[in-house]
């Protein structure tokens, strides 16, 4: 269900604009996935994933009605718009042929509100069940305050998952020793390999990226028309296309990254973690 919010008055409302308003946070979410098969419909708790992914975006408030805010499912399968839908959500369901989650985000955008009244679109990934909600505010505010084209969250990475290539590294420009969970900085770069050579100390650590994005919408649209870049098919990571292009993306320290779910394993201590907060 969706969190109960109060109401404001009507002074409340004239006074104060939600910083929700104009954003549409958008989950995509894909049927087919050759490691962990029907992923987005696999129970955690009381609810298929997708469903405690949406929940989390209720929780920081989004979508809720109190303001103009959205939250959308972009699935490729009506099973998952259904799961949706029966759990009180909204799903859209867009070309199952995507070669991207940002292409699949883009195209609920554009059939949700094709008359461009929502001007941030927040890309949360359908695998992050039990993500800390209190984040995609202030992710949210980040790219509103720098004027950036693109805000991303990053966290101290683990000294185990330095070496691993599935956790990616971020490069971000920081003012030595301001490290703190709500700095926001600009990235340089990202990486499967552990960057910058010569981080790991509390003055210049290792960042683990967050595949979370908070765009504005013409970056959006710009990035979706353009070719996969170089650099992008040499590290298989998209958000290389975007720095390529110029994009400016800045990254919000957050204190510790989500456990998504790829595997069966995954998916067992995800539903482990889910149980100890019920």
């Amino acid at each position: 269900m969706r969190p109960n919010v109060p109401i404001p008055s009507s002074d409340q409302s004239a006074s104060h604009t939600d910083p929700r308003d104009g954003v549409a946070v958008i989950i995509p979410a894909r049927l087919k996935a050759t490691r962990l098969p029907q992923k987005p419909l696999a129970m955690i708790g009381d609810a298929p994933m997708i469903v405690q992914v949406m929940r989390r975006a209720w929780e920081a408030g989004f979508g809720n009605g109190q303001n103009t805010s959205r939250v959308v499912v972009a699935c490729d399968d009506a099973s998952i718009a259904e799961a949706v839908m029966a759990h009180g959500g909204e799903a859209i369901l867009t070309d199952p042929d995507h070669p991207s989650g940002s292409d699949r985000v883009y195209e609920a955008l554009m059939k949700i509100d094709p008359e461009g009244k929502i001007d941030i679109v927040v890309n949360l990934q359908g695998d992050l069940p039990d993500i800390n909600a209190d984040m995609l505010l202030p992710l949210v505010a980040a790219l509103r305050e720098e004027k950036a084209d693109i805000a991303t969250p990053v966290a101290p990475a683990h000294e185990h998952e330095i070496p691993l290539p599935q956790v990616v590294k971020a490069v971000v420009v920081l003012p030595e020793g301001q490290t703190s969970a709500g700095e926001v900085g600009p990235v340089l770069y990202f990486s499967r390999q552990p960057i910058p050579t010569g981080g790991g100390t509390p003055a210049l650590p290792i960042w683990h990226h967050v595949g979370i994005y908070a765009w504005s919408r013409q970056a959006l649209a710009t990035f979706v028309s353009l070719p996969p870049s170089p650099l992008e098919k040499s590290e298989k990571l998209e958000q290389l296309r975007a720095l390529e292009a110029g994009m400016r993306i800045v990254a919000l320290v957050v204190d510790s990254a989500p456990g998504g779910v790829d595997t069966p394993e995954d998916l067992n201590q995800a539903r482990r973690r889910m149980e100890t907060k019920t």
